[in-house]
């Protein structure tokens, strides 16, 4: 069977720069979109796109709802599902106003990928994110080997993450010069460190623990005094692999290089978690654990702005929106304590109403009377 039509693969070159050039697209969301094309060719033994019909779309919505996961075993989620479909009706509505398909097939005909509503309430709905407590954090560095140079590694690469809230694979592409441990503060600049959206942002240290803050202090201070590293080696560096006595691959201590993705960091951390007798946590759930923290800390709308733009977010509602759902345990103790008959004063909440206000007004959310 063919693998693949000339004339399709021109078309999505052409739609893989455009997502790129003008929309800013990453990677990865590229990577995703080729991911659902080849999902879609693959099915229609890979007809040449002029001779898209809506029922395509309908059988191929059918058969993907029937497939499993390589991994789980399971049918797809309604969340893939979801991401998947929308991905190929963006393709087909761009599709039809390019040269030599514009008579092939409707604008409209791309809507046949849309899912029913309940499905799409069920793939976008807000569910409660799994984060780790500050605790379990601390008690997985706490059980973590901490006898070699990878070992003392991995453990400080854990620390760092609560530490910073920085995202996995802007850690991968630190280098000692980012960090200042006097000052307590990272900067992320952009044009070496690999951050969302190309953003450059200082981040200080979380009031996380003095204890955190120590093993990240030990680590660049043995890298910089014992090993003699300078600013532009890596703050977290990759492990060098050799090829060992038995002639197999051997992990040879740490190399002067950073890790080409983030995905040794996730490995690290399950490993960790595991270890330690814990369900597994990714590094970007540290970041909710970290919002978590700030919301009952903050007791000011200037001091959680702060606390936001610590993590490199710009508005606040960012922050509140992503990260800042009430866990369901947490939600019923705040309920719980709001008994009026407990409550001996009744607090000023004006200055954060008029914060929320403000913050509402420069996203551009409309504020109705009721």
């Amino acid at each position: 069977m063919t693998k693949h039509h000339a004339e399709n693969e021109r078309i999505k070159r052409k739609y893989f720069a455009y997502l790129k050039e003008t929309k800013g697209n990453s990677e990865p969301t590229v990577d995703a979109v080729a991911k659902a094309l080849a999902r879609f060719e693959y099915h229609t033994k890979y007809k040449d796109f002029k001779v898209f019909h809506f029922e395509q779309a309908i059988a191929f919505k059918r058969h993907l709802a029937e497939q499993k996961g390589q991994l789980s075993g399971e049918k797809l989620s309604k969340a893939t599902l979801h991401s998947t479909l929308t991905q190929l009706k963006r393709f087909f509505q761009w599709l039809v106003w390019q040269p030599g398909y514009k008579s092939r097939f409707q604008f409209s005909d791309a809507e046949y990928f849309n899912l029913s509503d309940k499905d799409t309430r069920i793939a976008t709905a807000q569910r409660d994110q799994k984060a780790p407590t500050l605790e379990q954090v601390k008690h997985v560095i706490n059980t973590m080997p901490n006898g070699s140079d990878i070992e003392r590694r991995n453990r400080a690469l854990i620390a760092f993450t609560l530490l910073t809230g920085a995202r996995d694979s802007a850690i991968a592409s630190m280098k000692l010069k980012h960090i200042d441990i006097i000052a307590g503060r990272v900067n992320q600049d952009a044009r070496e460190v690999k951050t969302k959206f190309s953003k450059t942002f200082d981040t200080f240290f979380f009031p996380v623990g003095d204890e955190i803050r120590e093993i990240v202090t030990e680590w660049v201070t043995y890298l910089r005094e014992e090993k003699l590293w300078g600013n532009d080696d890596p703050l977290f560096p990759a492990t060098q692999v050799i090829c060992g006595a038995t002639r197999q691959f051997e992990a040879a201590g740490l190399g002067k290089k950073c890790w080409s993705s983030a995905t040794p960091i996730r490995m690290i951390f399950r490993e960790a978690f595991v270890g330690a007798g814990l369900p597994y946590f990714n590094p970007h759930s540290f970041r909710n654990t970290i919002v978590r923290i700030g919301q009952e800390r903050c007791k000011t709308p200037e001091q959680f702005k702060a606390w936001s733009q610590n993590l490199g977010h710009e508005k606040v509602m960012t922050t509140l929106t992503s990260y800042g759902e009430v866990a369901c345990q947490r939600q019923g103790e705040i309920i719980r304590g709001l008994d009026a008959s407990q409550q001996a004063t009744q607090p000023d909440v004006s200055e954060l109403a008029r914060a929320i206000a403000r913050e509402m007004r420069s996203t551009g959310v409309e504020m109705q009377a009721r």
